[in-house]
C-alpha cells in the first residue's frame, strides 16, 4: 500500500489500546479520513503530541481499500489550538467547528476551501482580535455554501418570489430558505424571523468562489458594514440568529449538535 500525505485538523482522539488510538482527521487533500494511529499514546515516537483536538499537523497514512481504518503512521505539529485564556466561548466554538466538520462532511470528500476555512478560522479564534459570534456564524455560512446547503435568504425557496426586508419573515427549514406567505400555508418546522436577522445573513453569506468573507457581501441592497455592526449589536438579533443556524443545522445532519447549546449569543465576546 502506497502511503499518503496530506496537511489535517484532528477532529476526535479515542483509545484503542494502552498505547494507540484512532484518531478523525479533516484533510485537505482527502477530506475526512479515520486512522488507527499505533503508538500515538506513547511519550516519544512518530506523533509526539501532533494528534491533539484541533491541532493542524502534516500526517502520513496508509490508506486501506476496504471499510476497516486507515493506519496513520507519522504526524508533525504544525500550529496547536489556543484559545485565549479563560475564554470558554473561544474554546467552545473551536470544538463547535469541530463537530461541524465531523457531522456534515463524508469520508473522502475531499474540500480544501472548506479546510482553508477551518484552519483560518480556528487561527482567528487563538488571535482573539474578532469576535467569538461574528467567526463562528461566517464559519457556519461558508461551510454551507462549499457543501451545497446555504439556505435562499433573498427569493421564495419555493416560488422565487423576492422576499422584501420588512415585516414578519419565514424561514423554512424543510424548503431550504425564506418562503413567502403564499408558499408558508401547510409547511412544517416554518421560524418566524424578523428582517435583521435576515439582513446579517444576507451580508455574511459568502459569495460562491471563495474562503472566509473578511466583509460583508457586495451583493445589491445587502446592509453596509456599520449596519451589520449595528445589527450584530442587538443581543436579541444574535439569540435569534443562533437559534436559527441550530435548527437549520440540526436539520441538515438529523440530529441537534452538542456544542449549539455552548455557543455565545454576545456580539462582542
Amino acid at each position: 500500500m502506497p502511503s499518503e500525505k496530506a496537511s489535517a485538523i484532528v477532529l476526535r482522539v479515542a483509545d484503542f489500546s494502552e498505547t494507540s488510538c484512532v484518531a478523525t482527521l479533516f484533510t485537505r487533500e482527502f477530506g475526512k479520513v479515520r486512522g488507527i494511529a499505533k503508538g500515538a499514546r506513547r511519550l516519544k515516537g512518530p506523533f509526539d503530541s501532533a494528534l491533539d483536538l484541533l491541532s493542524v499537523c502534516r500526517v502520513v497514512f496508509l490508506r486501506k481499500q476496504s471499510d476497516v481504518l486507515d493506519i496513520l503512521t507519522e504526524a508533525r505539529l504544525e500550529r496547536s489550538f489556543r484559545p485565549r485564556a479563560k475564554d470558554l466561548s473561544c474554546l467552545n466554538a473551536g470544538y463547535y467547528v469541530g463537530e461541524l466538520l465531523r457531522e456534515m462532511t463524508d469520508d473522502y470528500d475531499a474540500h480544501p476551501e472548506l479546510y482553508d476555512a477551518a484552519e483560518q478560522t480556528l487561527a482567528d479564534l487563538s488571535a482573539g482580535t474578532t469576535p467569538v459570534f461574528e467567526l463562528t456564524l461566517r464559519f457556519e455560512l461558508v461551510l454551507l455554501q462549499l457543501l451545497g446547503h446555504l439556505p435562499s435568504l433573498s427569493t421564495c425557496a419555493e416560488c422565487g418570489t423576492p422576499i422584501p426586508l420588512q415585516g414578519k419573515i419565514h424561514f423554512a427549514h424543510l424548503c431550504g430558505g425564506v418562503i413567502c406567505t403564499r408558499c408558508r400555508a401547510g409547511k412544517p418546522q416554518v421560524a418566524t424571523v424578523t428582517p435583521a436577522v435576515i439582513a446579517v445573513l444576507q451580508a455574511w453569506s459568502p459569495r460562491p468562489s471563495t474562503h472566509l468573507p473578511s466583509r460583508p457581501s457586495d451583493t445589491i441592497g445587502a446592509p453596509s458594514h456599520r449596519d451589520v455592526s449595528e445589527l450584530l449589536g442587538s443581543r436579541a438579533t444574535c439569540g435569534a440568529l443562533r437559534g436559527l443556524m441550530a435548527h437549520y443545522i440540526a436539520h441538515l445532519v438529523g440530529h441537534p449538535l452538542r456544542m449549539h447549546r455552548y455557543l455565545t449569543t454576545d456580539p462582542q465576546r
